[in-house]
């Protein structure tokens, strides 16, 4: 089986900084995009950026100029770096992957939580 980690959630204060971790393990022949979504309260989920394995990257509008995507295609492992935080940014954040292993299809971590308040 596939298995997606995340790490690196908390809580910080608006200005700060929070760095998130998601490795896959597991049968993998390669991957494909991997990203990162989050989903506040009441709201529904929304892609926060993603990454090619050539190393493309897409970012909303929301956290360009903040947020930071990029990846270790060599440990299978996608980071976001998030600086300047806002309270907004306050969610549960989703790693997922599009992964090549018996078949083809996304995967996805079980979530952590990023919280920015003062």
């Amino acid at each position: 089986q596939v298995q997606l980690e995340e790490s690196g959630g908390g809580v910080v204060q608006p200005g700060g900084s929070l760095r998130l971790s998601c490795v896959a393990s597991g049968k993998i022949f390669s991957i494909n995009v991997m990203g990162w979504y989050r989903q506040a309260p009441g709201k529904e989920r929304e892609l926060v950026a993603d990454i090619t394995s050539h190393h493309r990257t897409n970012y909303q509008d929301s956290v360009k100029g903040r947020f930071t995507i990029s990846r270790d295609n060599a440990r299978n492992t996608v980071y976001l770096q998030m600086n300047s935080l806002k309270v907004d940014d306050t969610a549960v954040y989703y790693c997922y992957a599009d992964i090549n292993s018996y078949w083809r299809r996304d995967y996805w971590g079980q979530g952590t939580q990023v919280t920015v308040s003062s």
